[in-house]
């Protein structure tokens, strides 16, 4: 038997949070056997053939697949040979049940192996602008499961006795009794006056802090209607939240950004938009694929070492063409954008121009004019097919001959209609476009009533000259903000001034 099993820490939700090492065991993965509240995103990091088996529970653990047949199947997987993955919330042994799942293990002879996670103990509360010990306030915490479904695990905990000995609580799995649990601590002789604070779905953009004094706020998340999965602190450590907190006062923090681009491609613009807090929403409105033209794109790239320049005008064009190219290159090659370079750099070739910042194809063939004389120069343009002649036709009114074969094609996607309008009906509260082509499909597939809604709602970005354009074209009523220089950095930063505009407008 060469199957083995590694129980992983999925952390506390944020999918950043994940350590190295898990990373690496899903990357590896044959099989994933998932809990309930895994981020989607998490999960993508497998390989497509990787076997995914959501094993999750909800609230009581009345749902969702038994513990016994989770184990059973972990056996089964490893016994075939596979390489099993059972990712669990959090750290498998806080609260995670995989203490039961490697005895198991054991018992039936299976090799695994323990990575453990970034346990929401810690992490929720530290989003919320919560330490759970700091030595002015608290020198000890104890960590607690509120989860009582069964009566004779309700006794093995002592409230009264944790009230008197850890100066601060945190509770897990506790919304539903923390009627009693605050009685409890209550009768144990905690001051009612405590503060406390609940934290729903912490540390991701859907994150609510409820605070009050312990003998209130049972009351209080009930009228807030407050949301499991929460953490539950108790303890004098709260009230460092109001001067500490700082997940919510991230700039797009809450925000739901529509991201249309290839599913391969969104990974740079996800992370930045993470970073400042919002939720991001991937939809594949484009596939890439090689173009159907490929003897005449052949012929063109064969004729490169008679060019003068070789233009590239995104990291797809370079994808597709680069490798195709005869080296070595007497040519100048010109790019757009930090990605392209980047990519150029990736197939061992170097932008002797690429510009900062795109004003559009006069501006950049005004910066190749610049470098060298472009009347009789011959210049090469692989592009896309749905490409506009803006470049071609701007090169040629300097002078410059250009074959611009097409190198690839943007297709829209079997499934892109429904994660579109599912994306939509969930909300957005922006969208950072990338290109011409994800606007043109975006809006294609969009019906009227739901090309008005989001017309009315969200605020736009776009990541240079060409990408606004196609906007102008095709949605003039779209509140649309340009990015400063074509880079994912800078298309995040343009969304985070056009939403700021929109809370200073509220204002």
């Amino acid at each position: 038997m060469s199957g083995r099993v590694a129980l992983v820490g999925a952390g506390p939700g944020d999918p950043d949070l994940l350590t190295v090492r898990a990373l690496r065991e899903l990357e590896r993965a044959e099989v994933l056997l998932y809990d309930a509240l895994v981020d989607p995103a998490v999960l993508a990091l497998a390989k497509p053939e990787c076997e995914r088996i959501d094993v999750g529970k909800r609230g009581d653990g009345t749902k969702g697949v038994a513990q016994d047949k989770i184990a059973d199947l972990l056996i089964e997987k490893a016994r075939a040979g596979k390489r099993v993955v059972r990712l669990k919330g959090g750290d498998p042994f806080v609260f995670g049940r995989g203490g039961e799942e490697a005895s198991r293990l054991r018992a039936a002879g299976v090799p695994f192996e323990i990575v453990p996670g970034v346990t929401s103990a810690l992490a929720v509360p530290a989003y919320a602008g919560i330490p759970v010990t700091d030595r002015r306030l608290s020198s000890s915490v104890a960590l607690v499961t509120g989860h009582r479904g069964k009566e004779e695990f309700d006794h093995r905990i002592d409230w009264e006795g944790l009230a008197r000995s850890a100066e601060t609580l945190v509770v897990l799995m506790g919304t539903a009794w923390l009627d009693d649990i605050a009685a409890r601590v209550i009768a144990g002789g905690r001051d009612p006056a405590t503060p406390v604070a609940v934290i729903s779905r912490g540390t991701t953009p859907r994150q609510r802090v409820v605070t009050a004094r312990l003998g209130e706020i049972a009351a209080r998340v009930r009228a807030a209607k407050l949301e499991p999965p929460t953490v539950i602190v108790i303890g004098p450590v709260v009230e460092f939240r109001e001067h500490v907190a700082w997940y919510e006062l991230l700039p797009l923090f809450g925000r739901r950004v529509l991201v249309p681009r290839a599913s391969d491609q969104a990974g740079e613009l996800v992370h930045g938009l993470r970073a400042r807090g919002a939720e991001p929403v991937p939809v594949a409105l484009l596939e890439l694929a090689p173009t159907l033209a490929s003897e005449a794109l052949a012929a063109s790239l064969a004729r490169a070492p008679e060019c003068d320049w070789i233009v590239f005008t995104s990291a797809n064009a370079v994808r597709f063409a680069a490798p195709l190219l005869p080296r070595p290159l007497r040519a100048r090659v010109a790019c757009v954008g930090a990605a392209t370079r980047r990519a150029l750099e990736a197939a061992g070739l170097r932008a002797d121009v690429c510009p900062e910042v795109e004003a559009g194809a006069e501006a950049l063939a005004a910066e190749l004019a610049r470098a060298a004389e472009l009347r009789g120069a011959q210049v090469l343009f692989p592009r896309a097919s749905a490409a506009r002649d803006e470049l071609p036709q701007a090169l040629a009114r300097l002078g410059a001959r250009v074959d611009a074969p097409e190198a690839y094609r943007t297709l829209v996607p079997e499934s892109a209609a429904a994660e579109l309008h599912g994306a939509l009906a969930g909300g957005i509260d922006a969208v950072a476009f990338t290109s011409p082509s994800t606007v043109e499909h975006c809006f294609a597939l969009l019906a009227p009533a739901e090309r008005a809604a989001l017309c009315a709602r969200a605020r736009a970005a776009a990541i240079g000259a060409t990408t606004a354009a196609a906007l102008r074209a095709t949605c003039p009523e779209l509140r649309f903000t340009v990015a400063a220089r074509p880079s994912m950095s800078a298309l995040v930063s343009a969304l985070e001034n056009a939403c700021s505009e929109d809370s200073d407008a509220v204002s």
